[in-house]
């Protein structure tokens, strides 16, 4: 969502969303995929989220509440002098939070009572179970310097009561402000889903399997994770050597505690479940694998590399989401080092999993019958590079010279184009798969290099920040896609 065009600095839920939900009516594309929407911390992934229920505030419209009074033209100028072709975190988020507060300290005299009602009724529904927590988290993290919560005063740390019902008293307007954000994010969202369906399109939101030791979630819940008393836990989350990186992927989330939520019915996850189904129509759960088994690493260890496999609690977990909200439509990242225990856990829920071209066509026995219905076929994720950039590659230590000719000759017979159409011809290759889905990132659809790229994996900076522009959202382009998707056999109208 944040690589959405518009004139504040950084994709926003409101008239330009709607325009690109327009823009993919034009390009006859039934489903829009996005990363998590939660509110990110340190390095600005949407994977390390400070909540797995709250919003990410810096997606709330602007012009939106200039038009409903909560904010004048004349407040926001320094959005608009920030750069349309990136987010520059690091100078839009004081500004819009500061800008977010105002508006949050007008809504009593100038909401409407509709407003104010929705309001109410969105405390009703979730203050109890996460907002709360998630303000006071939001506040002490501030009055710490950001910290993480483990290094906070201790008092905080372990949650004593007095300590908390002090801040709530002394915090009041500052708890208000943030419940309050939140209600303007979840009401701009309503009416975007609302636009999606009125114009036919669903839209597919990802679930991350973990969630961050800074989050208020964990500070909310430690008894979810296996971490300590002071928030410490005794091993992390990644993956071993893979396609991104040879020493493994350390991704220091804290593992779960998963006899505690077996003792619950697994509630926790049924809530959140719930929660991700109140924002998307499909959901994707990132990591699928860790739920049959996990890759467990020493919390010291300064990579992935050693680690073991630790049992993950299969069948349990979605049978108890099962039996309390029913067949989701689920669908589930079954990449990396996938057994056959993981691909009959998949299979028995009938979750379809996922192809990317860009993985499979090194494969030299790949043939596009691998491809089954039950799937969703990707060129590439958030993850990988665009594909022109993938396809005119140089070594990067993870691929050879003779790798990067194979994957060239590869994708070239299969789509029998040529090198400068590769990103198209790819697309037309996952359009032409028997999957349930086909999806491609906006960058292949605008045929961009390596300059597009979304997010490299192990590079701590220079993230998440590529933006669409409105220029490039041409009628061109869209007749072109939709031309893509009609000679494909598919389009909006497939379900």
């Amino acid at each position: 969502m944040t690589s959405l065009p518009g004139p504040y600095g950084i994709g926003e839920l409101g008239a330009h969303a709607l325009g690109f939900i327009d823009r993919m009516v034009d390009m006859e594309l039934g489903v829009w995929q996005f990363l998590p929407t939660g509110p990110t911390a340190f390095g600005d992934s949407p994977y390390q989220p400070l909540s797995t229920f709250a919003g990410n505030e810096m997606l709330v419209d602007i012009g939106d509440l200039i038009r409903i009074g909560l904010l004048e033209d004349k407040d926001c100028g320094e959005l608009t002098v920030l750069p349309v072709g990136y987010v520059d975190f690091g100078r839009l988020i004081p500004i819009k939070s500061r800008l977010l507060r105002i508006a949050a300290s007008r809504f009593a005299d100038h909401a409407s009572q509709d407003m104010k009602t929705a309001f109410d009724l969105f405390l009703g529904n979730n203050d109890a179970g996460w907002l709360h927590d998630y303000a006071l988290f939001r506040i002490l993290k501030a009055r710490h310097a950001d910290r993480p919560w483990p290094q906070w005063a201790p008092e905080y740390v372990r949650r004593e009561d007095s300590a908390l019902g002090e801040l709530k008293g002394s915090a009041a307007t500052e708890i208000e402000s943030i419940k309050i954000i939140q209600f303007l994010f979840r009401d701009q969202w309503n009416r975007l889903r609302s636009h999606a369906h009125r114009n036919g399109v669903r839209l597919l939101g990802d679930l991350s399997i973990y969630i961050a030791l800074d989050s208020a979630d964990a500070w909310a819940n430690p008894q979810l994770l296996r971490v300590n008393e002071d928030g410490q836990p005794d091993k992390v989350a990644g993956v071993p050597a893979d396609y991104f990186s040879q020493v493994g992927q350390l991704w220091g989330n804290p593992l779960y505690a998963w006899e505690h939520h077996e003792t619950t019915g697994y509630a926790w996850w049924i809530a959140r479940l719930k929660a991700a189904t109140e924002l998307a129509d499909i959901v994707r759960i990132d990591h699928f694998r860790g739920f049959e088994a996990y890759w467990a690493v020493p919390a010291d260890s300064p990579t992935a590399e050693i680690g073991a496999w630790e049992t993950g609690p299969g069948d349990a977990i979605f049978d108890a989401i099962h039996r309390t909200l029913g067949n989701l439509p689920i669908v589930v990242e079954d990449l990396g080092f996938i057994t056959a225990e993981v691909e009959a856990l998949r299979d028995r829920y009938n979750f379809p999993g996922m192809h990317v071209l860009q993985f499979d066509v090194a494969d030299k026995n790949f043939s596009l019958d691998r491809v089954g219905e039950n799937s969703v076929c990707y060129t590439a994720t958030h993850d990988n590079d665009t594909t022109i950039g993938w396809f005119q590659a140089g070594p990067d230590g993870l691929r050879s010279i003779d790798d990067i000719r194979q994957a060239q000759d590869a994708v070239l017979a299969l789509t029998g184009g040529e090198s400068d159409t590769v990103h198209a011809d790819l697309i037309g290759l996952a359009f032409s798969t028997r999957a349930r889905l086909a999806i491609a990132p906006m960058q292949d659809y605008l045929g961009l290099g390596s300059e597009a790229r979304l997010n490299t994996p192990g590079q701590s900076g220079n993230n998440w920040r590529w933006r669409v522009l409105d220029t490039q959202l041409t009628a061109e382009l869209c007749d072109n896609v939709a031309g893509m998707v009609c000679e494909s056999g598919r389009g909006r109208k497939y379900d």
